[in-house]
């Protein structure tokens, strides 16, 4: 699988290479006669785009090549750990100590993940603190210090061991109680647990990283509300969060059940965008809202942790008749042989991440197309957009998009939104 990426990433970069809006114009170039308003829209685009300067443009091109092989290189980190930690029979040794300490199944589980989340955490923090602190301030992303992102990750090492403790407990007992079905009810196990935190996450996860306070800009608030309730989102309030702490990103959200919806804007989106910018992505993020996407994506996911599961089945049965008593492991059902389910299961999502970008992705054109029916801020998108892709590629080639983005590219939008606006004169 290393290879395979290795190789698609180099044929997108050469893809990457044509010219800058090529398909475009020459679409523009076969409509300008039949549809002046298309050749009118990509001409638009092209002015939009050019209007980046070429530093920023390179600047932003190589953050995201850059993602592209971070991504491999924490596959290939998390492989070396798993490795490790088996080979060294590690993850054996943890789990006696586990049995020492309990004598309940599910105690002893998460024991055992407390010893073994302070052991990847403290070997994988080197490449966790490149890749989320100092290459995010080295590109200008960043605007916390090093303490304060080391308290964050305090947090995050604390909820993970609150979240996935129990979860894991509750994994292995279903392991152990289905022997010849367990993929089926572990990959129920597995979806019931990414729905709660999902759908749990905007009231209980973020405040614990967030403050969040009204917005009392009246003449903001009003517009966004008004929009928000002719859409079907009867909220009352605006809630401004300050992520201006962390990142200097714009972001905005809708979150809630539906027939009810909490709006909640980034102080940075209020610091570096104008009233038609913010409408608009309001716009869009009231979109996936009433368009239900949560659920969607959730149904998606679901379906991929049942063929995760169903390749894990046969994979972890093999690996445990080749190398099961050399490692120490008693089974499928031996809570010692987690890093070697977390490693199978890496790699499976590491090569359907294509995939999981398409449904992601399919979902943010959706909203897209809802935000500018919904503010009808062609234009104020359109600068929105250039902002969202400060850290993507703003002319990626199309197979490049297809494969790695889960947003649609800046050109993408922008010649949705001038193609609105052109439709709409």
């Amino acid at each position: 699988m290393p290879k395979t990426s290795r190789t698609i990433a180099a044929l997108v970069l050469v893809l990457a290479g044509a010219p800058a809006g090529a398909a475009e114009r020459a679409a523009a170039a076969g409509v300008e006669r039949a549809d002046t308003g298309t050749a009118d829209a990509v001409e638009a685009t092209e002015a939009y785009l050019a209007r980046v300067p070429l530093v920023e443009r390179v600047r932003s091109d190589a953050y995201h090549r850059g993602a592209y092989w971070l991504r491999l290189w924490r596959l290939l980190y998390g492989l070396g750990v798993a490795w490790l930690l088996l080979e060294t029979r590690l993850s054996a040794r943890v789990r006696d100590l586990a049995e020492q300490l309990s004598r309940r199944g599910p105690l002893r589980t998460m024991i055992y993940w407390a010893q073994y989340l302070m052991v990847t955490t403290v070997v994988s923090l080197p490449l966790t603190a490149y890749r989320s602190h100092f290459r995010e301030r080295d590109y200008g992303f960043a605007t916390q210090s090093l303490g304060p992102w080391l308290a964050d990750q305090g947090k995050v090492l604390l909820l993970n061991l609150l979240l996935w403790g129990p979860f894991l407990a509750v994994l292995y007992g279903t392991l152990r109680r289905t022997p010849r079905t367990w993929w089926i009810w572990g990959a129920g196990v597995t979806s019931a647990f990414v729905v709660l935190v999902t759908l749990a996450g905007p009231a209980y996860i973020t405040p614990l990283f967030y403050t969040q306070t009204p917005l009392t800009d009246a003449t903001l608030r009003q517009p966004i509300l008004a929009m928000a309730r002719a859409n079907g989102v009867p909220a009352a309030e605006v809630q401004v969060m300050d992520l201006s702490r962390r990142t200097t990103r714009i972001t905005a959200g809708v979150s809630g059940l539906p027939g009810a919806g909490r709006i909640v804007l980034s102080d940075n989106l209020l610091r570096r965008c104008t009233p038609p910018e913010i409408r608009a992505l309001v716009g869009r993020e009231i979109g996936h809202h009433v368009l239900k996407h949560v659920y969607e994506l959730l149904l998606g996911f679901t379906i991929l942790i049942v063929a995760g599961f169903f390749f894990l089945r046969w994979s972890v049965e093999w690996a445990l008749r080749r190398r099961g008593e050399r490692w120490g492991l008693r089974g499928l059902g031996d809570v010692a042989a987690w890093p070697l389910l977390a490693a199978i299961l890496a790699v499976f999502f590491f090569a359907v991440t294509p995939v999981t970008n398409t449904l992601v992705r399919a979902n943010e054109v959706e909203a897209d197309i809802f935000g500018l029916n919904a503010a009808r801020e062609p234009d104020g998108f359109a600068e929105a957009a250039l902002k969202l892709s400060e850290s993507r590629r703003l002319s990626p080639g199309p197979l490049e998009e297809l494969l790695f983005f889960d947003q649609p590219s800046a050109r993408s939008r922008i010649l949705m939104a001038m193609r609105f606006k052109a439709e709409q004169q």
